[in-house]
């Protein structure tokens, strides 16, 4: 992102996840995955609660020195988040799904320690910019790097796996081929964000209308969870589902 269309693509990038998310200042956010943290400081600049957890002791390190002590960081697994449930307001999986374990896993984990919106963050199989080579050079990812691509049909699959009926709001962003930049730059802003599905990032945030009851902290809220998700759970409560089941 230090070329001049490098930071045009995040500026576009960025512009979709804020209008998706919606932040306010005072919420508390948990980006999954957080990497270096350039997805942290965007919401840095809405005045959030941060916290980042990410398994890559050195991308941490990179992430502390452009945050500073504003952000708590956190090394972890997301697929076994060290979080309560119902923790934080926004659970953002900005890189997770395409560069972490088991995608629904990772999904199941979001939804477990958010109280009101879960944003996701992609890249879409069926995008103008097409090749996983095309991608990384635009994210600057290491061409050795592990990467999924995924349909919207595919993403929405995992996000009802874990939750029944979500109402999802998405957009994209289309990244065309780059020599376009060159002679044309504005033409990517006459492409429609939301409901596009040719972009190449697809962003989707959708509400968590459930909580669940921990012993941690007991709560009265009816939850709507699908069996599958259930291994999400903490220490505490999987070994209430186990019993139940045996």
């Amino acid at each position: 992102m230090e070329t001049e269309l490098g930071q045009y693509i995040f500026s576009r990038q960025e512009k979709l996840i804020l209008d998706l998310v919606s932040p306010i200042a005072g919420e508390s956010l948990l980006d999954v995955g957080c990497g270096t943290g350039n997805y942290l400081r965007m919401f840095q600049n809405k005045n959030c609660a941060l916290t980042g957890i990410d398994s890559s002791d050195a991308a941490l390190a990179s992430a502390r020195n452009k945050l500073g002590h504003r952000c708590e960081l956190v090394q972890g697994n997301p697929t076994n988040l060290p979080f309560s449930d119902n923790e934080f307001d926004v659970v953002s999986l900005v890189q997770g799904p395409q560069i972490l374990g088991d995608p629904q896993k990772v999904m199941a984990e979001a939804v477990r320690v958010s109280r009101s919106r879960v944003f996701v963050g992609f890249f879409n199989k069926h995008s103008f910019v097409g090749t996983k080579q095309s991608v990384r050079k635009l994210f600057c990812f290491p061409v050795t790097s592990a990467m999924r691509f995924f349909t919207i049909s595919e993403m929405k699959s995992i996000i009802n796996k874990t939750m029944l009926t979500p109402s999802i709001t998405w957009g994209s962003v289309i990244y065309l081929p780059s020599p376009v930049y060159t002679f044309f730059s504005e033409l990517e802003e006459l492409f429609p964000m939301k409901n596009n599905p040719l972009g190449a990032f697809i962003g989707m945030v959708f509400p968590v209308r459930y909580t669940y009851r921990t012993v941690q902290n007991p709560i009265r809220n009816s939850f709507d969870l699908k069996t599958k998700t259930q291994a999400a759970a903490p220490e505490a409560i999987r070994g209430m589902f186990q019993e139940r089941n045996r």
